[in-house]
């Protein structure tokens, strides 16, 4: 058994609906919040559409606040992602269902978005790319799938689980390798009392609240999930200089479509003109941050491309380190 392993009777039973009530040995039943009934919705069925649609987002409109009560805990998370990236580990997504897929959707568009190596940020769902499109049943309640998931992570790797309930087996079991892999652990939920919490680094616990739906997670605790997760990854990102300014220059032009794309970010970086910024990218080998690096500071592509190596690809740091007569046209 590896150190920090459960047994099965010690490991934690997230998944259970009720426990023994200490004073008289009754079962009694603990759902997380987002599993109780709304008082504020309980006639929606008996609703116009329109007030259907007014309820509904009466009760959207607590969700940034939910999310920005835990921009502490969001901010330590960000630090551990940019430790891990920044050791040459990644960073893993594990969830079952909405919260799955909403991990699998933030994993896939990174690269394209900020140009980082696909391993970088790594999804895991239950039940693998089946379960993206179609339930499948019972896997989220496998702990073991989730420890046989996270068997691939390299100490000083980092961990995210994703779980409304905040209990969800799949998820249970994943952290829990995670640990004994010496990799960093965070937990996002929307139950502040969440029962995986217990033994992570840092729990993201949002108060959603009951859903308009009982139990219906896809609605407020999964928009909660993702504007979580995207503000997570977003500034990751940033922190690891794959932006400058509040400009995508990780983009690279590989296509037509993407060259139109750059020319314009240089253009909006340096105030030149797209005859100057196209043939800076054409000498930098459609390097977007060779090409600004060599606009800003007004030096050719063998110095750009020693600048950025030396500031481990970072905008800002490559400037300071050439010294250049200018920052662009930015604020």
């Amino acid at each position: 058994m590896h150190d920090g392993e459960h047994t099965s009777a010690e490991r934690p039973q997230p998944a259970r609906a009720s426990t023994e009530d200490d004073r008289g040995g009754e079962a009694v039943i603990v759902r997380s919040p987002t599993e109780e009934r709304n008082s504020d919705t309980y006639d929606i069925d008996l609703l116009p559409t329109l007030d259907v649609l007014r309820l509904i987002n009466v009760q959207d409109a607590v969700v940034p606040e939910a999310v920005g009560a835990v921009l502490p805990e969001l901010a330590h998370a960000v630090e551990l992602g940019v430790q891990a990236l920044g050791k040459g580990a990644a960073i893993h997504y594990f969830g079952a269902g909405t919260s799955g897929r909403i991990a699998s959707q933030d994993a896939a568009e990174l690269p394209p978005t900020y140009g980082i190596p696909p391993e970088w940020v790594v999804a895991h769902h239950a039940g693998g790319g089946e379960a993206l499109t179609h339930a499948v049943e019972g896997i989220e309640d496998d702990w073991e799938a989730g420890r046989a998931d996270a068997e691939c992570l390299a100490p000083g790797s980092l961990a995210v689980g994703l779980a409304a309930s905040g209990r969800t087996p799949y998820v249970g079991g994943a952290l829990e390798a995670a640990r004994e892999r010496s990799a960093h652990t965070v937990l996002i939920s929307a139950n502040t009392s969440a029962p995986l919490a217990e033994n992570v680094d840092v729990h993201v616990g949002m108060s959603t609240g009951a859903e308009v739906i009982a139990g219906s997670t896809r609605m407020k605790a999964g928009t909660a999930q993702k504007l979580a997760l995207n503000a997570f990854s977003t500034a990751v990102m940033v922190r690891m200089g794959r932006t400058y300014s509040n400009l995508m220059v990780g983009v690279d032009a590989t296509n037509g479509k993407l060259r139109g794309r750059v020319v314009t970010i240089l253009t909006q970086a340096t105030g030149l003109t797209e005859e100057q910024c196209s043939e800076a990218l054409t000498a930098a080998d459609g390097d977007t941050r060779v090409a600004l690096v060599a606009l800003l500071a007004e030096v050719d592509v063998d110095r750009a491309v020693q600048a950025l190596d030396h500031a481990h690809g970072r905008v800002r740091q490559a400037l300071e380190g050439l010294s250049g007569p200018g920052q662009g046209a930015l604020p």
